[in-house]
């Protein structure tokens, strides 16, 4: 029989799991050095008095006890063509022992609904290029990739240097 599971938000009891799908993610991405963001700075942008980033969590039922499977981690976004706000998924994770239960696509399912629950337009987020497993997840989904698109980053003294070198809006 197949295991139990559950998607939810993410409460504050959450974070340390979260914290640990971001790192588990970063070594599936081939970047375990990257995650710079503390627990802290997670539990500031999930629950701190301005938050503008959602966390849903998957679970599954091992024994008697809940355990975080898996998450999607979203914020809003806007579109000046739809003229409507949309949703940004910039994480989804699923732990590898936890695969093939179909946490990915329910985490997708919750935050799709959430989107259209909220008058969203769009459900969006990037996937690496080599990345062909989560590709087939989001085929499967009906999800299109954007080919014609390529996303840019602007970030440490680069992003510093232009900051400094512009008129601050006053």
């Amino acid at each position: 029989m197949a295991p139990r599971t559950r998607v939810r938000w993410a409460v504050e009891a959450d974070v340390e799991a979260v914290d640990g799908l971001i790192r588990q993610l970063a070594v599936y991405e081939r970047e375990p050095d990257a995650v710079e963001a503390t627990p802290e700075d997670l539990r500031a942008a999930l629950f701190g008095p301005d938050p503008r980033v959602r966390a849903l969590v998957a679970e599954v039922l091992e024994g008697e006890a809940w355990v975080v499977a898996g998450t999607a981690i979203s914020f809003t976004t806007y579109s000046t063509w739809t003229g409507r706000h949309g949703t940004w998924l910039e994480d989804l994770f699923v732990r590898p022992q936890h695969r093939g239960l179909g946490l990915g696509r329910a985490l997708l399912s919750a935050l799709a609904a959430d989107a259209v629950a909220n008058g969203h337009r769009r459900l969006e987020w990037s996937v690496l290029d080599w990345n062909t497993p989560a590709q087939a997840v989001y085929t499967a989904i009906g999800a299109q990739p954007l080919e014609e698109w390529t996303r840019w980053r602007l970030d440490g003294p680069e992003l510093e240097a232009l900051a400094a070198s512009g008129a601050v809006p006053g």
